[in-house]
């Protein structure tokens, strides 16, 4: 099981993990061990709820395939196991984005005693400026 939440956890074969060669340099380490790690997790096939496969889908996530095939590809350390880890929390961080509803906002106005303590503020300073002028004896 792959715990997202407390509300959310994903069956294992849900996840098809797969590994591979890393790219880029790293000299001989990198060219003989399969330590990349490549996760791919059909969004439509999930057993997450309708209303979170759409939020997902509607992400506008490069990560994401036509089909709808969230591809995850980790290769940032030098071992398998811990690309894998990462791999699962960039997972399970991403389906938390999509479950997170934000507050929606209510307009508010200032205060009559906020607007009124602007105004006077405006007016002392204006009267400090004032007195920066030229001085006739």
């Amino acid at each position: 099981m792959i715990f997202i939440n407390n509300q959310i956890s994903l069956n294992d074969n849900e996840v098809e993990i797969s590994a591979m060669r890393a790219q880029g340099a790293g000299g001989q380490n990198v060219n003989k061990v399969s330590s990349a790690i490549h996760l791919r997790f059909n969004i439509h096939t999930s057993s997450l709820s309708d209303e979170y496969k759409q939020r997902l889908l509607d992400s506008r996530d490069s990560r994401i395939t036509k089909e709808g095939v969230l591809i995850i590809k980790a290769q940032q350390f030098r071992t398998q196991e811990r690309n894998k880890i990462d791999a699962l929390e960039r997972l399970q961080s991403f389906i938390n984005k999509a479950t997170h509803v934000n507050k929606t906002r209510r307009p508010t106005k200032p205060s009559r005693n906020a607007k009124r303590k602007r105004v006077d503020q405006k007016t002392q300073r204006g009267k400090i400026k004032a007195l920066r002028g030229k001085v006739d004896f």
